[in-house]
């Protein structure tokens, strides 16, 4: 799948975060349609990986702003699509980085992604959500709260990671299933995303961290 990556992506930058060198699509729906025709299957989830969505962009600019957050400390990007924000954490000096994904396409291009940035981060294929993130001291995730089933499932998730001490932050741009209330924000962003994903060419994204977290 790294060839597909390779042959279907150009090299090239997020605009909110330019340090960071991916491998993104300009057609969502072309790539989605050359995905299942090389998988021989159609239903697949759409190549999330292929674009540097808005939360994630937020998160990862954060994250390089703020490196006192991740530096020398292990630290989990969960439904990390192409890495941006494991990316940033491993660039801001973070000790050990994994990226999570479900999707074998995300973790081929991370991986790709790491090798263009000249970093190192590791990479786990699978769900992590019902777990407590493999004991990482920071969980990140870009753009979580996408529908109610998700959100039913991070607040547990997240719950136990408070619990035992971990640094939760979340970069979302205005999804309707953020449970607003049980987060406080750090900052916003006007983040320029892919009109022919998003409602607009501009996101106003913001970083939060549970509410009661210091």
């Amino acid at each position: 799948m790294t060839a597909f990556v390779r042959a279907h992506t150009k090299l090239s930058s997020a605009p909110h975060v330019p340090e960071i060198r991916l491998y993104l699509a300009d057609d969502a729906f072309d790539l989605w349609e050359r995905v299942e025709a090389e998988v021989g299957e159609k239903g697949l989830a759409p190549p999330f990986w292929a674009f540097a969505w808005a939360g994630g962009q937020a998160l990862a600019r954060y994250v390089l702003d703020n490196p006192r957050i991740v530096a020398g400390k292990h630290v989990l990007d969960l439904a990390a699509g192409c890495g941006i924000v494991a990316l940033a954490a491993a660039k801001a000096g973070a000790a050990r980085v994994v990226g999570n994904e479900i999707d074998q396409f995300a973790i081929d291009a991370m991986r790709l992604n790491a090798e263009a940035n000249d970093v190192t981060i590791e990479t786990v294929l699978g769900d992590m959500v019902d777990g407590d993130a493999d004991g990482a001291d920071v969980v990140l995730a870009g753009d979580i709260f996408y529908d109610k089933a998700m959100t039913a499932r991070m607040m547990p998730f997240i719950g136990r990671l408070r619990e035992r001490g971990a640094t939760v932050l979340v970069g979302d741009p205005g999804r309707a299933h953020l449970p607003r209330a049980r987060f406080r924000e750090l900052v916003r962003y006007d983040v320029p995303v892919p009109k022919a994903l998003e409602d607009a060419e501009i996101k106003t994204t913001i970083v939060f961290t549970p509410a009661d977290d210091d």
